[in-house]
């Protein structure tokens, strides 16, 4: 629950909420090397960086590292299209994991995290220009 709460998408959740998305993830180990995602894939799944350092790749160059705390595939999960970027483990992670099934059930189950997930999935968006 305090790692969930330490986690910019889940920051604004209440207690009630948090417990369940911590009911709808897995949380999973992976080594050094591992691809999360491929740019052009189609993903249904959110990660959640736990611990470690993720390469994010487009058209097969570096373009940003994302840390503990941060959060990968989100585009892909609301969406339904291909993922953007290829994302590669560039030390051992620990991450959650949430299906596209699950996040549907959660967003059915419990309305109100679908407007904060949002909320923060937006912040991440460019600027316009």
């Amino acid at each position: 629950m305090d790692l969930l709460r330490k986690i910019p998408l889940f920051s604004e959740c209440s207690r009630t909420e948090l417990e369940a998305i911590a009911r709808s993830t897995d949380e999973l180990a992976l080594p050094k090397g591992r691809v999360l995602m491929r740019q052009g894939a189609t993903g249904r799944e959110l990660v959640v960086l736990v611990d470690g350092d993720v390469a994010i790749e487009r058209n097969g160059a570096q373009i940003v590292t994302r840390r503990g705390g941060d959060f990968l595939g989100e585009l892909a999960l609301v969406t339904g299209r291909p993922r953007t970027a290829t994302a590669v483990a560039a030390t051992d992670l620990r991450v959650l994991v949430l299906d596209g099934l699950s996040f549907d059930r959660l967003l059915r189950d419990v309305p109100t995290i679908g407007l904060k997930i949002m909320r923060a999935v937006a912040e991440r968006l460019p600027p316009e220009n």
